[in-house]
């Protein structure tokens, strides 16, 4: 489909005096495409945007939240604490939540990427204890059952690349292989004793009998018989080392090995077994979609079987999102191409130009989506700002400054490409008990608050004023049945100013500014243009003050710690 980008051209602070162009994109709700008509003239579409009741009802916005960050206190009640947190997160505009990994991890304290076994959820004693680090599954399936009662879907964080903390150590030949080239061996073939043997003594057959070893796997870490530590390619009949080229990423040659023991889904044991566990899952739990870590480390052929079981199983309409965190848009688009266009990705792209905007003093704010993945791809990128991955003092932080923060979130949520995913942190706060530092809710609290303009006003066609670098706009002009619409303003420097078109058919109308940011009121013209300002380094965003649910922002409580 044929995209039209990027809106009139003017100055800021310049009074519009002519007609400006007016673009179509495609509209992202969550899994639906929505063309918006061409429209003859602006009276034309007042009066279809208004009068059309013939119209199919207006999708909402979907809006997912990661609800986790690393921090979370290791006190096994993160289930019970999203539980209670399921109708509030609703009411403020969230409709599906990707909580994390919740299969038995190496230790109680683990946050489930060093996974042990799929099929723990906390119910049986291995590894230190019964519950996760989150809590039981008595506690998981009673969140699962609040939030299906509220409407809240849930997202499974599925760790598929690899097993760790084995119960007990098995000899093979294996090869050490370059770190960063891992297609070059750097030894002889000889024997080593590996951590690779499974056997979950605690759960023992229970819904599944397969017991791992070590010719299930493709590669491991550690050498017990001289605590040598390397990266290991396993050698033998049973085992065909790395997954073929073209199968996983060719960063590092071939970045089949992450780390701990590497699952070899060659291996016709360890397919069956996992495309069980999936089927299993969704019988366990009532999911709406699946998060897949780590996907440019194992096999892309599994992975499709894996989404077609899912979809010919329970029918199509599953959300499935991948972790492929590169900054190559060729790779990341030629991946959703293999995949079929039934995924999506992280924009992690887009995330590095947050980081970089914020601190860049007067940055052009009119390049924000240039070499982003939402820019080209935006059916199948998932938006994001910060993740557990990217948030300070982890491994792939991307710092982004708190006075950006509400402009990027503003960029993900308000606009018409993408399906945005809002950050447990920037919720909640960081790192309560300050294992770092402890960092309070971003965007001085008033995330929940652009998460409900989004719900409530963020319809309808898209109108761009991408016109002076530290300060832009745009509007969206509400649709037949959502017709309130909104009108964003941000700026990375002083106060900003645009004169912006919301439709003729709100003329008369008084607006004013959502995150009351910015004091004052704007009253549309008979020509439908009013004059929009924000604050310096802020945003504004400017809605109908009579609109339906104005009275339900500055609701949200933040205090998810409290009891």
């Amino acid at each position: 489909m044929q995209e039209e980008i990027n809106g009139p051209s003017q100055q800021l602070f310049h009074r519009v005096k002519t007609k400006a162009l007016y673009v179509r994109p495609p509209i992202f709700r969550g899994p639906d495409l929505i063309v918006q008509p061409a429209w003859k003239s602006r009276s034309q579409r007042a009066q279809t945007l208004l009068t059309s009741a013939e119209q199919k009802p207006t999708p909402e916005n979907m809006t997912m939240m990661q609800a986790f960050e690393w921090y979370v206190p290791d006190d096994k009640k993160h289930w019970k604490r999203l539980h209670d947190q399921a109708a509030q997160l609703k009411a403020t505009g969230v409709d599906n939540i990707w909580i994390p990994p919740g299969c038995k991890a190496s230790s109680p304290s683990g946050n489930g990427y060093d996974i042990y076994d799929l099929y723990d959820l906390g119910e049986f004693d291995q590894k230190g204890g019964k519950g996760t680090k989150w809590g039981t599954k008595e506690e998981l399936l009673a969140l699962a059952s609040k939030a299906n009662e509220v409407g809240l879907g849930i997202y499974w964080d599925a760790v598929l690349n690899h097993k760790a903390a084995a119960d007990h150590k098995e000899r093979c030949e294996a090869q050490e292989v370059d770190e960063n080239d891992r297609t070059k061996t750097v030894s002889d073939p000889y024997e080593i004793n590996a951590w690779l043997g499974f056997d979950f003594p605690g759960r023992g057959d229970k819904y599944s009998e397969q017991k791992y070893h070590w010719y299930h796997f493709s590669g491991t870490d550690y050498n017990a018989d001289n605590n040598k530590t390397a990266i290991y390619k396993i050698l033998g009949d049973k085992t065909k080392g790395w997954a073929q080229s073209g199968d996983v990423d060719s960063e590092k040659g071939n970045y089949d090995y992450l780390m701990f023991a590497d699952l070899d889904y060659s291996h016709p044991e360890v397919e069956a077994d996992v495309m069980n566990w999936g089927l299993w899952l969704s019988k366990e739990i009532t999911l709406k979609g699946i998060r897949f870590d780590a996907v440019k480390h194992f096999s892309e052929d599994f992975l499709r079987k894996f989404i077609t079981s899912m979809d010919e199983t329970h029918g199509e309409g599953w959300f499935f999102v991948g972790e492929f965190w590169k900054d190559s848009l060729d790779d990341m688009s030629r991946y959703l191409e293999r995949m079929g266009k039934k995924f999506s990705l992280f924009d992690a792209p887009l995330v590095y130009n947050f980081s970089q905007m914020s601190k860049t003093e007067n940055a052009d704010l009119r390049k924000v989506f240039d070499d982003t993945l939402v820019a080209i791809e935006p059916v199948n990128a998932v938006t994001l700002v910060m993740n557990h991955d990217t948030q300070p003092h982890q491994a792939l932080e991307a710092p982004i400054e708190g006075f950006f923060k509400p402009l990027a979130y503003a960029l993900i949520l308000l606009r018409n490409s993408g399906y945005p995913c809002l950050f447990y942190g920037d919720m909640y706060g960081i790192d309560p008990a300050g294992t770092t530092q402890s960092i309070p809710p971003a965007c001085g609290g008033a995330l929940p608050n652009l998460a409900l303009a989004r719900k409530l006003y963020a319809y309808g066609e898209q109108q761009d004023y991408f016109d002076y670098a530290t300060c832009i706009g745009w509007v969206r002009l509400g649709t037949w049945d959502k017709k309130w619409g909104c009108a964003v303003v941000l700026s990375n420097a002083g106060p900003g100013e645009k004169r912006m078109w919301v439709g003729d058919m709100h003329a008369g109308e008084v607006w004013t500014d959502v995150l009351g940011w910015e004091q004052g009121e704007v009253t549309i013209g008979k020509d439908g243009f009013g004059v929009f300002t924000c604050p310096g380094v802020s945003l504004s965003v400017w809605v109908n003050k009579d609109a339906e649910g104005r009275e339900k922002f500055g609701k949200f409580d933040a205090d998810i710690y409290k009891s």
